[in-house]
């Protein structure tokens, strides 16, 4: 399609807009269990009234923009504090959990490659670990060495173990692992790395926030932050539980040494010294200022309001999937991830179950092995899910009478 001779007008592009989201899900009405996040129309407002201030800001150069190097200052000992990282840790802000992953195995090449002469460096994971570590292994030129987790979904450290040689260079654990929610064993995988003087990541994307607040709140929390001895970074996201704007999440270190080794400098163009911390150049505002806003906005007392409401509803689903005996959770959730299956797989294909979710209006991921249904269950589902099990019954009822049969689908897509 080419440009447009003449441009529409203002009323013209936003009734445009309108109606190319008419079929989106109706993610602000509690109605999808992954892919965003809503803690209430307040906090959303504040979001994108900060996210619009600063929407053309670049932290590419903060000597420019001071106030960006300040919000990102700020964003970043909040959460190292979240962590329990000391007085040294350090951290920056990246775009989302997918480049903090892929930042913490760069960094874990470079210190092997500079520390200890590594050329064939490998990074030693469970297969619930996130696919951007994937990812990140395949653009950086490491060897992805994947380990079967435990019968509860969790990592296994005495097989892990036996996984590391002398060209490993990082060791994942997840707090909580996406695909059933649990988290790994994250004391026993430090030590691992520990001994060897190497890196060990926690991948907090999904609970940093969370764990921080449920343990506040007076849940038992296992051990899972720079409290623990051997854990050298851990990536939080802020725009999934810490209900800020799209694009903003945080990478953080044990201390500034070992966060040096993701940022890159150079002077070998014509242009001078460039330098830059993180996978992009142009670094926009606008989802640093909303992070910001939002973190001052809720305050201390916000998020346990938010985290109490969102682990209550998580709670309400888990409670209404065991009281179906045709499903079957396929663990105890440890935060608010909650993931389920059919009890017989020959009887009852859940993929088709989630079709019929979608045809109610609700968007649900789906998973496997095994073939599974995921929610990311948060705040703006408190009170919703009374109404989501009624569908489900619903979808249940019409998915036996049919016999129908559902596709995986995917949990993220490249077109």
């Amino acid at each position: 399609m080419a440009l447009r001779a003449t441009g529409l007008t203002h009323d013209e592009i936003f009734a445009a807009l309108g109606e190319l989201k008419a079929n989106d899900v109706r993610w602000r009405d509690g109605r999808a269990f992954t892919l965003t996040y809503n803690a209430g129309d307040e906090i959303l407002a504040v979001a994108e009234e900060a996210y619009r201030a600063f929407s053309t800001e670049n932290a590419l150069n903060t000597d420019a923009f001071p106030s960006l190097r300040t919000i990102q200052a700020e964003v970043v000992n909040v959460v190292t504090d979240w962590l329990q990282g000391g007085p040294d840790a350090a951290g920056f802000m990246t775009s989302g959990g997918t480049e903090s992953i892929l930042l913490a195995v760069k960094g874990s090449r470079e210190r092997g490659r500079k520390e200890r002469g590594i050329s064939s460096p490998n990074v030693v994971l469970p297969t619930s670990a996130h696919a951007a570590f994937e990812k990140a292994c395949y653009y950086f030129g490491l060897e992805s060495r994947r380990v079967a987790v435990g019968d509860d979904w969790r990592a296994d450290p005495t097989a892990m173990a036996a996984a590391v040689d002398n060209d490993t260079v990082l060791i994942v654990a997840s707090a909580p692992q996406y695909p059933q929610g649990v988290i790994d064993p994250i004391p026993a995988i430090a030590a691992i790395a520990a001994d060897r003087d190497i890196n060990c990541h926690v991948d907090g994307c999904m609970g940093g926030v969370t764990l921080t607040y449920l343990e506040r709140l007076g849940h038992a929390i296992p051990p899972w932050n720079f409290s623990v001895p051997g854990v050298t970074s851990i990536s939080v996201d802020l725009h999934k539980y810490g209900y800020t704007a799209k694009g903003a999440s945080v990478i953080a270190y044990r201390n500034k040494k070992l966060r040096s080794y993701q940022t890159y400098l150079t002077d070998n163009w014509l242009g001078g010294l460039y330098g830059s911390s993180g996978i992009m150049g142009t670094k926009g505002g606008g989802s640093m200022a909303a992070a910001w806003a939002v973190m001052n906005f809720l305050g201390d007392d916000g998020y346990m309001r938010v985290t109490a409401a969102a682990r209550r509803a998580a709670e309400e689903l888990v409670a209404g999937i065991r009281a179906r005996p045709v499903l079957q959770l396929r663990a105890e959730p440890d935060t608010t991830l909650v993931a389920f299956g059919a009890s017989d797989p020959n009887a009852l294909d859940v993929f088709a179950v989630a079709d019929a979710l979608w045809r109610r209006g609700w968007y649900v991921d789906r998973q496997g092995p095994p073939p599974s249904l995921h929610c990311t269950v948060n705040a703006v589902h408190d009170g919703k899910i009374p109404e989501f099990l009624a569908d489900l019954d619903a979808a249940l009822a019409e998915v036996s009478r049919a016999s129908t049969t559902g596709t995986q689908g995917a949990y993220g897509t490249i077109d």
